[in-house]
Parts: structure tokens; sequence; C-alpha cells
């Protein structure tokens, strides 16, 4: 691992948001859904999570999730994917998302 300094971990924007649609992603290679979330001031941003194995569109909808919002936008098959979902791989490499046990406003930075 690469040590980082405190400047480099500032540039990335962790931010809270909720998650408002969720729909199958039929052209991704694993399955995935894409998600429609609020990040409040910094709008409502699309991206696909590979979180299938975990959760279903239903338990999804609602829920605050952190997104990686500074990276640029990503072409994923035939969508783009305008921020980086976060989580970690369980024992099998399934996706369970990074999360946020008390709500927060749309688009708190993570500090």
């Amino acid at each position: 691992m690469e040590p980082i300094t405190w400047l480099d971990f500032e540039k990335v924007e962790l931010r809270a948001g909720t998650i408002l649609e969720v729909a199958d992603f039929a052209g991704a290679r694993k399955p995935a859904y894409k998600i429609n979330v609020d990040f409040g001031p910094l709008g409502i941003k699309w991206s696909s999570a590979q979180v299938t194995k975990h959760y279903t569109k239903e338990q999804l909808l609602g829920r605050q999730i952190i997104g990686v919002v500074n990276f640029p936008a990503k072409q994923i098959a035939n969508f783009m994917s305008e921020f980086l979902v976060t989580g970690f791989a369980d024992e099998n490499g399934d996706i369970v998302l990074a999360s946020i046990d008390k709500p927060v406003p749309n688009g708190s930075k993570l500090i």
C-alpha cells in the first residue's frame, strides 16, 4: 500500500446521497443496477452498482450511500456512470455497500 498525504485524501469527494431510482442494467457484464442518487447541492447523478447479490431494488430505494462524485464520467456498456458507488467485497467477491448509519444531509462530505 502506498501512503498518501492529507491533501491527497482531501481531493477525493466522498459524498452522501439518497437513492431515488433503481433499474436493472441489462447491458452490464456482471449483474448490476442503474441507480439514480440525489447528492443535494451537487445534483442528481446516475451510476451502476454491482450489488444485486445483497440488495433488491426495493431495499435500495431511499437508502443513503457514499459516492465518489469527482471522477470523470465513465461509459459502462451503453450507460454513462457519473459517480462511483463505494462498498466492500465479501468473502465471495460480492459487493456490500459502504453505508451511513444515521441520516445526514445529501451532499455531505466524508471527513
